[in-house]
């Protein structure tokens, strides 16, 4: 079997066809060494192929498996932050991680529902928190080994579906977001800042009728009676973000 090449999110194999079957050893990429390097001295020492690669950027995750026989990646579902300070996601390279061949088991210290139910929906196979017990994570990671997950299926179901509704909500919002004008959206950008009608007016020198006009326009387009609503609903959206599993996006 030829391992598939990994590069820059693009995935190369010198034969076309479905992924290669899953026969390659345990690689745990993570950026806290401590757990990565824990996990996979505890594999080997039962018998278990397994390695660690720290990684803390997506160049680190795509030169951990480049090259490598496909088999199961223990992957951590961020791998600290930039430079900018913003998380550095996997979530948008489990497809192609998915399509190389790799069979991914999502290792996560964070508890937020929507983030493992994107994961899982966007081919994750199974999920277990890092601050399960060494036992928990190693059971996890021999019974993906084999295929099988200990997550639940009514549970995986569950995290699924709430991320779904999650995302046909967002979508929703956007989408009445988008019929704004820009100074529609600038009037509601600033009122969902704290700013009163007559102190926007006073920003855009312009008369407070003016605005009024602009609000009432603002709840006509996002169908809501009031402006609490309407700020509320500019806040229920992630910002700057749409959903998790797109390249360059998130969920906090």
């Amino acid at each position: 079997m030829t391992p598939a090449r990994v590069r820059d999110g693009r995935v190369s194999s010198s034969s076309a066809g479905p992924p290669p079957p899953n026969t390659g050893a345990v690689l745990i990429v993570d950026d806290h060494e401590l757990v990565g390097a824990s996990l996979a001295e505890a594999l080997r020492r039962d018998g278990e192929r397994a390695r660690f690669r720290p990684a803390h950027s997506v160049a680190d995750l795509y030169e951990a498996v480049d090259g490598v026989e496909p088999g199961l990646l223990v992957l951590d579902l961020d791998l600290g932050v930039d430079e900018n300070g913003r998380r550095i996601e996997t979530i948008p390279m489990i497809p192609t991680l998915r399509a190389a061949g790799w069979r991914i088991l999502v290792l996560s210290g964070s508890s937020n529902p929507l983030r493992i139910g994107a994961a899982l929906h966007h081919g994750g196979f199974t999920w277990v928190s890092k601050s399960a017990p060494m036992t928990t994570l190693l059971a996890a990671i021999r019974e993906a080994r084999a295929g099988r997950s200990l997550l639940a299926p009514a549970r995986r179901e569950e995290l699924v579906r709430g991320y779904l509704e999650w995302e046909r909500r967002q979508r929703a919002v956007r989408t009445k977001l988008a019929t704004l004008t820009r100074r529609e959206r600038e009037v509601l950008d600033l009122l969902a800042s704290g700013m009163r009608a007559q102190a926007i007016a006073e920003h855009f020198v312009v008369s407070l009728p003016t605005v009024r006009t602009q609000v009432r326009a603002v709840l006509a387009k996002l169908g809501v009676g009031a402006q609490l609503e309407a700020v509320a609903l500019v806040r229920s959206v992630d910002p700057g973000e749409e959903t998790p599993g797109i390249p360059g996006r998130g969920v906090r």
